[in-house]
């Protein structure tokens, strides 16, 4: 039972990279949504709904078993303890960084000021802290998956809004490799969520663009970030500017 639980889940995070939604599914199972729903809430899908799933999302049975076994060995989201000592440390933080960003040990000491003595000893903190499993010969293994998320307003988010966030904006984004969108409009709940749909697609597509360049030579990969925001908003300078609400006559 465990393991066609977490298959099901894998195919759920699969939907969701793809920006597929339950209806979507339903459709290909000739059930109703409702129905899709609770297959799934209940993990009690079929061997023959979950090849017709697979065929649709041009995924072989072979590459779902793959993503259920990355996914349990991998978390998503780190402790606040672990937040708080990767924060701490600005050496351990870009030791991470770098290591879930594909650079070998070898190659982050070579570019940034860490001795292989310190080095090791960050390792080895990385690995207490289950970031990392520490292999021989100062290799790793990942324990935290490339999209993990952080604790609202916990350690690293606040770490990036007071340090990453205003120096990564300040740019006029006008070289040739950058690019600024500002949108606004009036969108309804149901457009709303699905252009969050489609956001978070996009950042599964950077992750696995970002994994699949790790077997690029090093001198052929530089730094790219992306940042992409969206919420229901309206700008400051305009809050002033609103009528009080009119109260309603009493009849």
């Amino acid at each position: 039972m465990a393991q066609r639980t977490a298959l099901i889940d894998a195919l759920k995070r699969e939907l969701k990279r793809q920006g597929k939604t339950y209806r979507d599914a339903a459709d290909v199972l000739a059930l109703s949504e409702a129905s899709v729903k609770r297959l799934f809430a209940e993990h009690n899908l079929s061997l023959e709904r979950l090849d017709q799933l697979c065929d649709w999302l041009d995924l072989e049975f072979a590459d779902l078993v793959s993503l259920m076994a990355r996914s349990k060995r991998q978390t998503t989201r780190l402790t606040l303890q672990q937040e708080q000592e990767l924060v701490a440390d600005k050496k351990l933080l870009l030791l991470a960084h770098f290591l879930i960003n594909g650079l070998s040990f070898t190659e982050i000491t070579e570019q940034y000021a860490i001795d292989e003595h310190e080095g090791i000893q960050l390792l080895a903190k990385l690995d207490t802290l289950k970031v990392i499993e520490l292999l021989p010969n100062n290799r790793v293994k990942l324990r935290i998956a490339k999209q993990f998320d952080w604790i609202p307003n916990g350690p690293i988010a606040r770490f990036y809004e007071q340090h990453i966030q205003a120096d990564f904006l300040q740019s006029s984004f006008s070289g040739q490799d950058e690019v600024r969108l500002f949108l606004s409009g009036l969108l309804t709940r149901g457009s709303h969520s699905e252009l969050l749909n489609k956001i978070r697609q996009l950042s599964y597509e950077f992750a696995d663009i970002s994994q699949a360049d790790q077997s690029a030579m090093q001198s052929e990969r530089h730094g790219t970030s992306l940042i992409v925001a969206m919420r229901p908003w309206e700008p400051e300078v305009f809050r002033p500017l609103r009528r009080a609400a009119k109260k309603r006559r009493l009849e």
